[in-house]
Parts: C-alpha cells; structure tokens; sequence
C-alpha cells in the first residue's frame, strides 16, 4: 500500500491543522499536527481509516479507479449542456480603464440578419440533438440605436422560434430600455458589471467621453428583476477597488438585491488577458486575491450574504457535504463552449474570441473548419498535459484556461496552474471555522 497520488494536504490559514482532501476518492478531513506528521512519516495508527478513505492505496487499484472515473467524465461531459456564445458587435460605448478588448477591430454598426441566420443554421447542424443555449457577448450587445436592437430582436426571434434559452454579458447602461424586448426571449440570465458604489464604479467604467454610468446600471439591474429575469452581477476586481468592495456588498444588501433568488454574483479578477493593462502593479494573483477576499470576510462576515468565492473547491464541500466529482479538464473550448461572431468567423471559447490568429473556421459566408486545431482543443484535459501527470491537484485543478495556457507557453495542451493548495487553505476554515479546533481527525 502507497499514499495516493492524489492526497492534497495543507495547513489550514490562521490555525495549526491541517486538511488532507483526496479528489479521486471524494474524502477530506481536519488533521491535527499530530495526524499530519503521522501522515507525512508514514507511522500510521489506523491503517484501516486511511484504506478506507482512499488516501493509502494500492497503485493498480487507484489507476483503475482513475481510469474509471475519467471515462465517467467524458460520458457526462458529452452529454452536458452546450454554451454557444454570439457576437453582434465588438464596439462598446465605455471606456473603461482595463478593457482587454482594446486592441480589438471595431466597425460600423449595421444590421446583420442573414449572419444571424447563418449562424442559427450552423449550430442546427452542428450540435443536433445537443442541449444548449446562447449567451450574446460584445463589445457590448446592448447599444443604443436602431442596428443594435434589430439585431438583438433577430437574435431573440430565432432563439425563441428554436425554444432556446439567452443569456446575455452587457455593461448595462442601457439594459433599462431594452427590458420589454428581452421580455419577448427566453432569458437565462443577465450578467452586468458594478465595480464598487457609485465613485469609484464611475471611476473605472465611464462612458466613451467620461461620463459616469453606476445610476443606469442600477436602474438597470432593478427593472430586469422587476420583469422576472435573473441577474448575474459580477465585479471585476484589482488592489484600486478592493477597498470598497465590502460597500458594493452593503449597497447590494441594502437594496434587497440579494434576498432575491434572482439575483448572483461572481468577482472576476482583473488580469492580462490579451492586450496589457495600462497599470500591472494593480493586478492580483490568484492567491493574492482571494487572501485579500479572506482578510474582507474576517472583517465583514455579512460579504458572504454578497458572494461566496470558490476557493477552489472548498465552497462546494460546504454547499453540498461532499466533495464534486473529480475534474479531469476545466477548459470548455470546443467541448461545451464555442464562441461565434458577426463576421462569420468560429472561435474556441469567450477568451480567443475576436482574437486575430485565434479562428478555427467560419459558418458564414461559406462553413470552413480547421479540424486540426479543433481537434487539440477538444482533446485538451489532464491526461494529455505533460505537466499533470504526476500532480497530486490534477483532479481539482483540471489543468485551468486553455488560451490563458496557450498564451503563456504557445501550446494548447499545456497547464494554466491554480493554487489548489492554498485556496484550500484559506476556504475550509473560512465555511468550516470550527475546523481550526478540531482536536481530532475528523
């Protein structure tokens, strides 16, 4: 018998226990100092519990229960719903002081349809018989202007005629007005962006011009719940709004926002994607964030009425009394996301899309498909990534972001890194702060 493969073991941040959390056999446990210097000498006191767990092992039996549990994966993932993103335009009316999409050809607004219904005629083909839905990305789908709505009203027709369900990613300044159109879809959900209260909001995502845009995109996110439709607020965060991230989750609070089960948020770390921030010293690591989201949550228990961070996943265990099942490949592109947009051209995912060099083909005017490349992409997971092979986070890490991976090292199937370890490290005593008195293995 050999301690698996898979064991992740850490101490617990502002405590002297550890975890031990074992992703393959879905087992996690509070050590004390004591069991955790047993563990690491391998002197073990009940060999059995540690058998028993999955964290001592034979090595065949955990390669066959590895193998089996990856091909569970691909069966679910093939059968798994399917993200089809859409771009109407790569124009935005903000100017915000991080866009990643800076670089990005930007043209003249003008009406699409017979785009729009080639792009509905390709993903009637290609993904029959497929569960899926479609999120309607930019730029900003939601303009002003008489273009804009009729191309957005096609997007509905069609979705709606194919009984499709729509989300949408818009910055929401206009999201008021386009309320009783997107009343006519089937809306899954809305995602709109606040970076803080109002001052610093208006600060880092002004209109083209300078005007401040915080009061619209409240009125905003207000009538969409009014009119029964999900909201997604998600705040993208960096060192210049983190201070104040604990008042958007007051104001969020205040305004009843989060008392609805309409209503979600996600924090998205702002991060070189494509094009370079014009300020690196403001970005977060992964770690330093969520240390940072830690040290807000000991001071402001309330912020999780706002957002409860993932870190990794130790949110999961203390949602669901279990550990997920384990994640051989956290990359949707060209699995279950695929990115389109107006001018016809197949992207990926959300993160190559618009991206020059980063087309896989085209629905419009004529279908063309670089099977090769799609093929990479749709092969990318832990067993096909040198680096993975002999890491015991594999199956909680899944191997990150494929393009933020390929941006870095040039190939697809190489590892974008998640600090496992250390998220875990702070999210167990973080949704189980008794665990850091445990006096006992448990």
């Amino acid at each position: 018998m050999e301690l698996s493969k898979h064991n992740i073991v850490g101490r617990m941040r502002d405590s002297e226990n550890y975890y031990i959390v074992n992703p393959l056999s879905r087992q996690a446990d509070i050590l004390t100092p004591d069991k955790a210097k047993e563990l690491e000498s391998g002197a073990f006191t009940d060999v059995d519990e540690y058998i028993e767990k999955g964290y001592l092992i034979d090595p065949s039996e955990e390669k066959k229960r590895y193998t089996r549990a990856y091909l569970d994966f691909i069966d679910n993932r093939d059968s798994d719903e399917i993200q089809i993103f859409y771009v109407p335009t790569y124009f935005c009316n903000f100017a915000c002081s991080y866009c990643y999409q800076e670089g990005y050809e930007h043209t003249t607004e003008m009406e699409h349809p017979e785009v729009i219904e080639a792009f509905f005629s390709y993903i009637d083909r290609e993904f029959a018989g497929r569960e899926k839905y479609i999120t309607v990305f930019g730029g900003e789908p939601l303009l002003p202007g008489r273009a804009p709505k009729a191309n957005i009203a096609k997007i509905i027709e069609e979705a709606s005629r194919r009984s499709l369900g729509l989300a949408f990613v818009t910055n929401g300044y206009v999201l008021e007005s386009y309320i009783p159109l997107l009343g006519k879809a089937i809306i899954r959900e809305i995602q709109v962006t606040l970076d803080g209260p109002a001052e610093i909001h208006d600060r880092r995502r002004m209109l083209k011009g300078g005007k401040g845009t915080f009061s619209e995109i409240v009125a905003g996110i207000d009538a969409a719940l009014a009119a029964g439709m999900p909201v997604n607020l998600r705040a993208v965060v960096d060192r210049e709004n983190m201070p104040y991230l604990g008042e958007l989750a007051d104001f969020a609070i205040a305004k009843g926002w989060t008392g609805n089960p309409l209503f979600k948020t996600q924090l998205g770390r702002n991060y070189e994607l494509h094009f370079c921030q014009s300020d690196q010293q403001k970005l977060y690591d992964r770690v330093s964030l969520y240390e940072d989201v830690y040290e807000l949550v000991q001071h402001q228990p309330s912020f999780l009425e706002f957002h409860r961070p993932a870190y990794s996943i130790a949110k999961f265990i203390f949602e669901n009394g279990e550990l997920p099942e384990p994640l051989f490949d956290s990359c949707p592109a060209c699995k279950t996301e695929w990115a389109f947009d107006f001018s016809g051209r197949i992207y990926s995912c959300t993160a190559t899309v618009g991206k020059e060099g980063e087309a896989l083909g085209t629905f419009y005017p004529t279908v063309t498909r670089k099977e090769d490349i799609i093929e990479e992409w749709e092969e990318r997971d832990v067993t096909t990534i040198p680096e993975c092979a002999g890491c015991s986070l594999q199956l909680a890490c899944g191997g990150g972001c494929g393009s933020v991976a390929k941006n870095a090292t040039g190939r697809i199937h190489s590892p974008d890194c998640r600090p496992v370890r250390q998220l875990l490290g702070m999210g167990i005593p973080l949704y189980f702060p008794e665990a850091g008195q445990t006096s006992g293995n448990q």
